[in-house]
């Protein structure tokens, strides 16, 4: 157990607030001026996801949003001012290990992105499901800049290798509408509309069954990278094992039956 972890470990969340409103849970990052993170965040960041049935048991669905004028300003620079060969392997492990926290949460996790989400701000935005952008936000990958790399595989998330070579390699702010037009962004808004359209997404997903929709994330996060054939079958299994499940048999018989389905998450 590294220095950082044991920190982290004994106190409760200094730079991640959250709350349940029903089926949908919200959480921000909150680590005034810009929401930059540094390696205690980070394991924050980890330890939330990692265990977020117990902190958001109900949330069927997670909007992801930034306290403050930004939805993340990326790394604390100061941790990369003392960064050596040797000390690197750990805290870029620390860095991973927040990512795949969110990128593998098992519920659907929304982002709401406004003012600029940059470096770090764009992997965790990528290691979204969905995202939701304000008017004016803006996207970088500014590892160039400042002599690191990263983030450049996150971005291919959101749009093509030819737009996220030139990103990687310029190191400049982006506006959210030249992303939007590659459907890594599901939509932008007035910045005022920003929780509010991201909570309607959140609910049009939250509707349905808590069950199937770990089962959608399972199989989603799977079949990413997967060939056609073996993601196809992997989809299939997924089939199979829901089909021992209330809430499966609950959805095809109420639509069958044109009425609502009443999910008990069993």
């Amino acid at each position: 157990m590294n220095d950082l972890t044991k920190e982290v470990g004994v106190q409760k969340f200094e730079f991640i607030d959250f709350a349940a409103e029903g089926t949908i849970g919200s959480v921000w990052l909150d680590r005034p001026p810009v929401n930059a993170v540094n390696g205690t965040m980070y394991l924050e960041i980890k330890r939330f996801f990692d265990d977020v049935g117990t902190h958001l048991p109900d949330a069927r669905v997670i909007v992801l949003g930034g306290r403050g004028k930004h939805f993340c300003g990326g790394n604390d620079l100061a941790e990369f001012q003392t960064m050596t060969p040797e000390n690197a392997g750990e805290r870029m492990r620390v860095v991973r290990e927040a990512f795949w926290a969110i990128y593998d949460c098992p519920v659907p996790v929304i982002a709401a992105v406004h003012g600029v989400a940059v470096g770090t701000g764009l992997a965790i935005a990528a290691s979204c499901d969905l995202v939701v952008a304000a008017e004016g936000a803006r996207f970088a990958l500014p590892e160039v800049n400042v002599g690191v790399m990263g983030g450049a595989k996150h971005l291919s998330r959101l749009a093509p290798q030819g737009v996220v070579r030139r990103l990687h390699l310029q190191g400049d702010l982006v506006p959210a509408e030249e992303l939007l037009p590659y459907g890594g962004i599901c939509e932008i808004v007035p910045a005022d509309q920003l929780d509010t359209a991201a909570r309607e997404l959140a609910r049009s997903i939250a509707r349905h069954s808590p069950v199937v929709l770990r089962f959608a994330k399972r199989s989603l996060n799977a079949i990413e990278y997967m060939p056609l054939k073996e993601g196809y079958e992997f989809e299939q299994g997924l089939t199979g094992e829901l089909a021992a499940y209330d809430d499966a048999k609950e959805a095809v018989n109420a639509f069958v039956e044109r009425r609502a389905p009443v999910y008990t998450g069993q």
